[in-house]
């Protein structure tokens, strides 16, 4: 267990309360769409307004007091409370990004994450804004970034407190989204098979897939479950476990640390933890990284590059956010309550925000 963490005694006794929203299962949203919030024309309007009253001011510098909203604000704070205290997700369907412009699109997403959080850098380039868009990268390149290609993407989480997708446009097929709550599966591996529970709350190997901060090694060690401060808090992308095996200081993963992950990996995708969704264009969907794991089927893209996926990505620090162990320090750069934490920090990367990839 890593220093700083709380874990009771019985570090497999489940969290699992009636009232806890975080311990969900995909049979708890048939037939229901609350977690679907669609914008009005109002609302359009409000984000219209607000982009051209931010227009002179850069991305990278834009705070919410740049992007004025009126009754969209009220709205977005009762939806952040649900993604931070709540079930730790929405959808918000409904933007007319087909009829924008790439700098509209990307000025009025902006504008709204910054009435999340803070943007923080997704990579070594310091992308505030981030493109989720077939590259032509390998996928099977230990540093490849797979978001960057057009593989499968197994459940994982970002480094971060909040994780927002844009859609813009979807592949020709495949690429459907899912997410977990880690929180469930916790409760799941507490039932089933404590042992197993017992290796994922113990510090893992992760490779920083040479993004490597001032100061920092080019791995890490970090557990995948924490019991801190009244919450179960999971951080977890199992391919940055598996390329840290590329270094020869770095010990071998053992049979059970693999089947432990294979377990997990299994619960998250069945079908009773796995929610799955289907995008459209100008979808944002909106997750708790803390407490829900998210993935992604390997897609076959369009011929015509007009028309091929892409998503734009946020990564946001919340000043309020859930209380995190001190083992985060080594990833997030800082845990401390109001600080910008999270993010991929790197010596001499200039924060920007590309509209485009």
């Amino acid at each position: 267990m890593n220093e700083g963490d709380q874990m009771p005694e019985a570090v497999a006794q489940s969290v699992a309360r009636a009232d806890n929203p975080a311990a969900w299962f995909a049979q708890d949203f048939d037939g229901n769409d609350d977690w679907i919030y669609r914008f009005t024309h109002a609302d359009v309007n409000e984000l219209t307004r607000a982009a051209t009253h931010s227009a002179r001011v850069p991305l990278p510098e834009l705070l919410a007091g740049d992007f004025p909203l009126d009754g969209l604000a009220v709205t977005l704070v009762e939806l952040r409370r649900e993604i931070l205290q709540g079930r730790g997700f929405v959808l918000l369907r409904g933007l007319p990004v087909g009829d924008w412009s790439q700098a509209l699109t990307a000025r009025i997403y902006y504008g709204l994450g910054c009435h999340m959080g803070q943007a923080v850098s997704q990579n070594a380039s310091g992308h505030l804004l981030g493109h989720v868009k077939d590259l032509g990268k390998d996928p099977f390149d230990p540093v490849t970034r797979v978001y960057q290609t057009n593989y499968r993407q197994p459940f994982h989480t970002d480094s971060t407190d909040i994780v927002g997708l844009l859609c813009i446009k979807t592949a020709r097929r495949g690429g459907a989204s899912a997410i977990a709550s880690s929180t469930s599966a916790f409760n799941v591996l507490a039932e089933q098979r404590p042992d197993l529970l017992e290796v994922l709350c113990q510090p893992f190997y992760v490779d920083r897939k040479d993004e490597i901060p001032l100061g920092k090694e080019p791995t890490y060690q970090l557990a995948v479950f924490h019991r801190h401060a009244g919450y179960v808090t999971c951080i977890y992308s199992r391919d940055f476990i598996e390329a840290a095996q590329r270094f020869d200081d770095v010990p071998r993963l053992l049979l059970e640390q693999i089947e432990a992950m294979d377990l997990l990996d299994r619960l998250v995708a069945s079908d009773r933890l796995r929610f799955d969704m289907v995008f459209e264009p100008g979808d944002i969907q909106l997750l708790h990284n803390h407490q829900i794991l998210h993935s992604r089927t390997t897609y076959e893209d369009w011929p015509e590059v007009e028309h091929r996926r892409h998503l734009l990505r946020l990564w946001l620090s919340t000043a309020d956010g859930r209380p995190l162990p001190m083992a985060f320090e080594e990833r997030y750069g800082t845990i401390t309550p109001g600080m910008i934490r999270g993010g991929i920090r790197v010596s001499g990367a200039v924060l920007n925000a590309p509209i485009e990839p």
